[in-house]
């Protein structure tokens, strides 16, 4: 019987969990819901997914600047961002089951009761649909009232529309140029779901690009294989990917075009990043409600003009949940009899951990053979000694973590065996040439 997306997707869920990815938020409370911590090989992983955006955005562009914008800001930017108005979903609830649901996404939902009927079909009574706003609300200062309202920001975007001409002037840029930026975001989503692909605590990657009305198509079309190009140098599948461009209906009231980078999860084709054509919407609206000039003098033609916005917008959670997705395999292995060999087939770039170091005995002196050969390796990457169990369960251990070299000491004098993780190859490499072996391998 051939596995359902939903055993996959435990199975991939459980991995993360057991080897230390993404655990479950407040586990010992009970948990809460759609809130996750990332362990130890889940923060380096993800860290490496920032830091990989972040240098493809301003270390491979002479016109991107970095900002870090404050979570809690002025009520009023979600004002004229459209959130207070527009920032909301369509939610049912059922009076049978008590579930709550996307009353525009009730063909994809689940009955509580009947998993396998759709909220359409499973006979239950739903309420009539009501809006409900996606921001989370507190207070700031000592007074909960009115007046004392602000939001945890639902995007990152809005904070990098308010300081835009703040680092054009500061950073000395003219347009076009961009503002890059990673940082928390949150939304009070009715149905998240799916892991860490849909979570009301995520952190987006986005970078708004200031350009000259009239240049906004030639950009949008431009950024679009851009991007593509950077989820397949993280070593996604490139048949996995796909562009879904939004019709009439699915455009967001800002936008004049948007588009989604699609991936193939185990629950189907769902959006990995998001491109649109904000036009001049955003800058407007906080001229409009600031009082404040955001426009530029053009010295060509002597006028002043509000920039369009062309943005590019990606979960961080999500993309790291790609990842995992596309590097998870199941293999059958000739000649052992342990069960399919689990592996996390990353590119070596991505992967959380570089090497893994064993000695093959502990003692004959292999156990400080290994000690050195890790000290030198560790002063580049991340690396590992494991030293515990057969060669073949440290193997497997590490295969499944995604580690690409699994370095053995053996009793021969001055080399290792180093074992490709893909292929299982191994190749005899003198000691001292172990830590240009792996940079190598890691560069290709």
């Amino acid at each position: 019987m051939s596995e359902t997306s939903t055993e996959r997707m435990a199975k991939i869920v459980s991995l993360c969990k057991r080897r230390g990815f993404v655990y479950p938020s407040s586990e010992i409370y009970g948990g809460l819901n759609s809130c996750y911590d990332y362990g130890p090989l889940g923060f380096v992983l993800k860290q490496t997914v920032k830091d990989r955006w972040m240098k493809s955005m301003i270390q491979e562009n002479d016109n991107i600047e970095p900002l870090d914008s404050s979570i809690l800001m002025h009520p009023k930017i979600w004002e004229a961002s459209g959130h207070i108005a527009n920032f909301s979903d369509p939610m049912v609830d059922c009076k049978t089951c008590k579930g709550r649901f996307r009353a525009d996404h009730l063909d994809k939902a689940t009955c509580g009761l009947k998993p396998s009927k759709t909220p359409l079909t499973c006979g239950g009574e739903l309420t009539e649909a009501r809006s409900f706003n996606l921001m989370f609300k507190t207070f700031m200062g000592p007074l909960e009232d009115q007046s004392a309202v602000v939001f945890l920001r639902p995007e990152t975007a809005q904070g990098i529309y308010v300081n835009f001409l703040n680092v054009m002037t500061t950073a000395r840029q003219k347009i076009p140029f961009g503002i890059a930026q990673i940082g928390k975001a949150f939304r009070n989503e009715i149905t998240p779901g799916n892991f860490i692909f849909r979570t009301r605590e995520f952190e987006q990657m986005e970078m708004q690009y200031f350009v000259k009305p009239g240049t906004d198509e030639k950009e949008f079309d431009r950024l679009k294989e851009v991007r593509r190009q950077w989820h397949i140098s993280n070593g996604l599948k490139e048949s996995k990917l796909r562009f879904h461009a939004h019709g009439p209906k699915e455009l967001a009231h800002y936008a004049r075009a948007a588009l989604d980078i699609e991936y193939e999860y185990p629950f189907g084709w769902q959006e990995i990043e998001g491109i649109h054509n904000r036009t001049d919407f955003d800058l407007k609206n906080h001229e409009k409600f600031s009082g404040k000039k955001l426009s530029v003098f053009d010295e060509e033609t002597k006028s002043s003009y509000v920039p369009f916005i062309v943005e590019t917008s990606a979960g961080c959670d999500r993309t790291v949940l790609t990842l995992l997705v596309d590097a998870y395999n199941e293999e059958v292995v000739t000649g052992e009899d342990e069960g399919p060999r689990v592996v996390l087939k990353f590119s070596p770039q991505i992967a959380p951990i570089k090497a893994s170091i064993f000695p093959l005995m502990k003692k004959d002196g292999l156990p400080e053979r290994a000690e050195k050969i890790f000290e030198s390796l560790r002063k580049h990457w991340r690396v590992e000694q494991d030293v515990s169990g057969s060669i073949g369960k440290r193997y497997r251990r590490a295969d499944e973590i995604g580690v690409p070299f699994a370095i053995t000491v053996d009793t021969t004098p001055d080399t290792v065996t180093i074992r490709e993780r893909d292929s299982m190859k191994q190749v005899r490499v003198s000691e001292s040439e172990i830590v240009d072996y792996v940079r190598k391998h890691l560069e290709v």
